[in-house]
């Protein structure tokens, strides 16, 4: 009898801004399949990029403010069951979120937010957590809550093989 194929387990690898400034943090309304939620500035981490430039560059796509990772708050993971467009079942996805905190750069105001994006909204940890049933991600408050706590790890724990940024096949 053959084998059972070899399933290969991917978990999404996204990351996330935690902006704080004078005590309110910058989150973004984003339409979901599910409605309009809350979210931290997040996305998924793309090809040759470090998950600190990742963590910049979604700030920036989503907010029009640009940020600049200091610290890694922490690295999360959290599974989802979502259907999907066209199947007749649920999609198992899995996200290892990498949080990041930092500074609040200068705002683009005539940069487009990325798709999907609403607005942005600044709000008070009591105001978060008075909203969880609004969270897009179980994480958003976890992430702020460790940053609250002072949790920071140094950059440093990143290394980046230079295969990362190389062109072409591995």
């Amino acid at each position: 009898m053959p084998a059972p194929p070899t399933v290969r387990w991917r978990p999404n690898v996204t990351v996330a801004a935690i902006i704080e400034h004078q005590g309110r943090f910058l989150l973004v309304e984003e339409h979901t399949d599910r409605g309009l939620k809350l979210n931290t500035p997040a996305g998924h981490l793309d090809p040759g990029e470090s998950p600190a430039e990742g963590c910049a560059r979604e700030a920036l796509e989503e907010t029009a403010h640009h940020f600049r990772p200091t610290g890694l708050v922490g690295i999360y993971m959290a599974r989802f069951e979502r259907a999907t467009p066209g199947d007749q079942g649920e999609t198992d996805i899995t996200y290892m979120r990498f949080a990041f905190c930092g500074e609040l750069g200068a705002f683009e105001p005539d940069l487009p937010l990325d798709t999907g994006i609403e607005r942005t909204v600044w709000m008070t940890p009591d105001e978060i957590r008075a909203s969880v049933s609004r969270h897009r991600s179980p994480l958003l408050l976890q992430c702020v809550q460790d940053y609250l706590a002072g949790q920071r790890y140094p950059l440093g724990l990143f290394h980046m093989d230079p295969s990362i940024r190389a062109p072409g096949p591995a």
